[in-house]
C-alpha cells in the first residue's frame, strides 16, 4: 500500500472491499476475474499509461496506485503529476509496469476512483475561479455518496475548496426542522449551548432571526437562500460577531455576486453531489 493517509479513512480496507465487490467474493462462482484468467497468461506483463482526455484537476492517484499494488506488490508505478495539479487534455498521469492480470483486474476500480475524485476537484476549481474572491472560502456540504465522504472531501481540498463539518458529530447545525420542534431559533440555539456544544451553526432565512440566534450563542450563521442585497444587510447586522456563510441557490453564475457581499464562506452541495466524472483512460502495451 502507499503511505496515503486521511483521518478516518482506511485505505487498505477500501481497496480490499472495492476489489471484493468487483470480483464477486462470497458469491456463487465469484472470487476471480474470469475474463483475465481465461484470456491472459499468468506470466504475462503489461506496461500502461493513465491519461486524461479532458482538462482536469487531478485527485486520487495514490488510491489508484494502492489498487494495483494490492494485486501486484512489485508493480513499477511512476506518478507523472500530483493530486491537486491542474493539467491540460492529453496529459499522462501515471505510468505502470507489472503483471498483466493484476493490471486488468484493478483497472476499473482504480479508474472509477480517479475519475470520480478528479471530477469533484475539477468542479471545485471552476467554482473557486468563478468566485474570484480570496476573502471568501468555498465549502462543501454533507451531500456525499455514502461511504465515500472522506475521499470526496479530500477531492474538494485538492480542487482548492475547504471542508464544512465532516458529519453530524463535529458541529451542531440548527436548521428549520430543529427550529420547528424547539419553537424558535433562539430556543434551538440555547438548547445546543446548554448541551455543551462548542460549535453551533444556525441557519437563518430571515433577517429578524439573526439577533435571536446570536444572543442565544450561535457561533456561525448560515444565511440560507438570500439574494445578494439581503446578504449584505445580514453581514451588516452580524457586524463581524461570528462568521457568516451563504448557502442555497449558488451556482457558477451566482457565486461571484454572493461571495462579494462580505460573507466569510459560501457552501455548495453540488461540488460532491453532482460533479461529473473526469474522462480518464488507461492504455496497456504487452511487454
Amino acid at each position: 500500500m502507499t503511505d496515503f493517509l486521511l483521518t478516518g479513512f482506511d485505505l487498505e480496507r477500501f481497496v480490499r472491499e472495492t476489489l471484493a465487490e468487483d470480483l464477486g467474493e462470497g458469491l456463487p462462482g465469484g472470487g476471480h476475474d474470469v475474463t483475465s484468467e481465461s484470456v491472459i497468461p499468468a506470466s504475462a506483463r503489461f506496461s500502461g499509461v493513465m491519461d486524461s482526455r479532458d482538462a482536469i484537476v487531478v485527485a486520487g492517484l495514490p488510491i489508484a496506485e494502492a489498487f494495483f499494488r494490492a494485486l501486484d506488490p512489485d508493480m513499477e508505478i511512476e506518478h507523472l503529476v500530483h493530486d491537486g495539479d491542474e493539467v491540460p487534455p492529453g496529459t499522462d498521469l501515471m505510468r505502470l509496469s507489472g503483471n498483466a492480470r493484476a493490471m486488468l483486474t484493478a483497472e476499473r476500480s482504480a479508474l472509477n476512483t480517479v475519475q470520480h475524485l478528479s471530477g469533484i476537484a475539477t468542479m471545485v476549481r471552476e467554482y473557486v475561479d468563478a468566485m474570484d474572491n480570496p476573502d471568501c472560502t468555498l465549502l462543501d456540504t454533507r451531500k456525499t455518496i455514502p461511504g465515500l465522504r472522506t475521499l470526496e472531501k479530500y477531492a474538494v481540498r485538492m480542487g482548492g475548496g475547504s471542508n464544512h463539518r465532516m458529519g453530524l458529530w463535529d458541529a451542531a447545525m440548527i436548521k428549520d426542522n430543529h427550529v420547528l420542534v424547539a419553537g424558535s431559533v433562539g430556543e434551538a440555539v440555547r438548547r445546543a449551548v446548554e448541551a455543551g456544544v462548542k460549535e453551533i451553526i444556525c441557519e437563518v432565512d430571515r433577517l429578524d432571526q439573526i439577533e435571536p440566534a446570536l444572543q442565544a450563542g450561535a457561533t456561525r450563521l448560515l444565511l440560507d437562500n438570500m439574494e445578494p442585497e439581503t446578504l449584505r444587510q445580514a453581514v451588516c447586522i452580524v457586524a463581524g460577531r461570528v462568521p457568516t456563510e451563504a448557502s442555497g441557490g449558488i451556482n457558477l453564475q451566482t457565486i461571484n455576486a454572493k461571495a462579494a457581499t462580505g460573507v466569510d464562506y459560501v457552501s455548495v452541495g453540488r461540488l460532491t453531489q453532482s460533479a461529473p466524472a473526469a474522462d480518464i483512460g488507461l492504455d496497456f502495451t504487452p511487454l
